[in-house]
Order: structure tokens, then sequence, then C-alpha cells
């Protein structure tokens, strides 16, 4: 059964940063009102003010390494922004004036990915090559805690409503929950092959996910006990749209929205699973990362060396 779908009517601008081969990835919403993006392929950090469409306040800041793949960027709990270096098996740090430091990780080839501001004043990582769930505190102390099975690929994480951290098995077709103590919970979905990547908390006290392999919207409820989550899944109108990434939406009504990478769309679906969908200008533009900016527009990153604003 499909989701009730509606079609979108805000208008969506895009804005250029970093240049067409840098590849816009993640994007996260600065304790300076700003928005901060990672740019995947040429190895910086963009700071882009809303509000500034000549783009006269955009600045990028290069890292030490071009190579190092700058993928998912969060606000820490230090006033900083905190990022997973994919390529270089490193996590990030940088300030709001722009200075910037790494920590190396325990193991080799981790493959850091997802990273998240935890309740207890650390950021919570995916390791997606060594399936660990990491922690480090704001001075560089790493601690990991290994999944209970291998090759389940950790992508996303989030912190829930209930004060642990939810986070996205994309080949282990599940989504997981880890205490602050370490003790971990993974809730299987019912679509096999659904592959979920992204997941936000929502403003009614659920975690909501995306399913790349699926197609689909999937929401559990984080009130009920480990192992007694409830699923549901909303499949999306075009199943081939790959879902990346999801982001609450805080505006009156809720819901969640979404990127689809596959689709070039950006996407909205209700508390009850209604979806509605909102094409990009750009064909082929790659949707990743997104968050509702401090203006209330949400922005989207595009890998094609862009970002997209729709204001509702």
């Amino acid at each position: 059964m499909q989701s009730p779908q509606q079609p979108g009517t805000a208008a969506v601008r895009e804005y250029p940063v970093g240049g067409a081969a840098s590849g816009p990835y993640g994007i996260a919403c600065g304790p300076d009102g700003a928005l901060w993006l990672t740019l995947v392929h040429s190895g910086e950090i963009a700071r882009l003010v809303p509000g500034d469409e000549t783009g006269a306040e955009t600045r990028t800041f290069p890292l030490d390494s071009r190579a190092c793949g700058p993928t998912v960027i969060t606000p820490g709990p230090d006033g900083a922004l905190w990022f997973t270096r994919f390529q270089d098996h490193r996590l990030g740090r940088i300030t709001t004036r722009g200075t910037a430091e790494s920590f190396s990780l325990p193991e080799p080839d981790s493959g850091p990915y997802g990273i998240a501001a935890g309740p207890d004043g650390a950021l919570w990582f995916t390791e997606m090559n060594r399936d660990r769930i990491g922690r480090i505190t704001p001075d560089g102390e790493v601690t990991e805690f290994p999944l209970p099975s291998s090759g389940t690929y950790p992508s996303a994480i989030v912190q829930g409503p209930d004060g642990a951290l939810w986070f996205t098995l994309n080949q282990g077709n599940a989504v997981g929950r880890i205490t602050v103590d370490g003790r971990i919970t993974l809730h299987p979905l019912p679509t096999p092959g659904a592959a979920p990547v992204g997941i936000a908390c929502g403003t009614d006290g659920a975690l909501w996910f995306v399913e790349i392999g699926a197609g689909a919207v999937g929401r559990i409820a984080a009130e009920d006990g480990p192992g007694d989550g409830r699923i549901r899944e909303f499949p999306l109108p075009d199943r081939t749209a790959r879902p990346h990434a999801i982001v609450a939406d805080p505006a009156p009504g809720g819901g969640c929205w979404f990127t689809e990478w596959g689709g070039n769309r950006l996407g909205h679906v209700s508390p009850d699973g209604a979806i509605t969908e909102y094409p990009l200008p750009s064909p082929a533009s790659e949707p990743h990362g997104l968050t509702v900016g401090p203006d209330g527009a949400v922005w989207a990153a595009l890998e094609t060396g862009a970002v997209a604003r729709l204001e509702r």
C-alpha cells in the first residue's frame, strides 16, 4: 500500500558553494547562526550565512588533508562543529572561527561516518568498517563498543528522546540503540534489504529513518521497552528514489524532511505517513545531508557543488 502523496508547491533555490568538484555532503546549523558543510571531495569545511544570497560571507576552510573525506557534521557540546573523516579514518573538530584539528581512532580503516552529540557531553559516532559505535570526549578520549554481529555497516546516529543513542545498520537491516554505558539493542526491520541510512529524532518522540534500499521512510517508537520497538514503514511513491538523510521538522504539524538521492528531490513525511515531494532545479544534483536552518528554511547539500534552500 502506497503512502498518501501530494505535490509540493514551495520554491526551491540553489546556491553554489565550494566549487563544482568540492562535493558538499553533510550540513548542520552551528551555534553562530551559520550553516556548516563538509566538502567531501576537496577536503574542506564551508561556512554559509543564511540570507546572504550573494555568497559574500561564504568561506571555506581547508583541512590538513585534501583526501580526508569529511562526511557528516554536527554541533558539539563544546561550541565547535565535529565531523567524521571517512577516508583517513579520523574525527575532525572546527571552531566557529575556522580553527581545525583532528583525532585518530584506535583501529585503522575504521570508516567513521555518522556522528551526533550525546546526553553525556561526548560525541558518539559509527564505524562502518569495524562494526562498532564510538564515543569521543571533547578532549579526544575515545571509547569503542563492538556490535553483536559483523558486516552490519553502522551508518547514521542520533540522540533519542530516551537518553540513548539510536543508529542504523545499513547492511544489518536493523535500527540499533545504545545506552551511554554501552548496552546495545537491535531492532530488525520488516522489509528485507531495506538498507537504512539516515535517522532522526522526531518531534513526536519517535525515531524516523530512511530506507535507501526499499525506497521508504520508517518509524520506531522509542517509548517501547528494549526489543519491543514498534516499527512502521511508509513506502515512497517512487521506490527507486533512494532516500538518504532525514531531519525532524520543528514546524507545527511535525513530521520529517528527507533527501531523495536517486529521485533528485526533497521530501516531507507527516506523522501519519503522508508524503510530499519537491523536485530540485538542477538534474542529478545528488542531495545528501539536510537541516532546518535558523531562518526556518530547509537546506540540503548537493554533491554536485551547491546547497538547495526550500522556503515553506
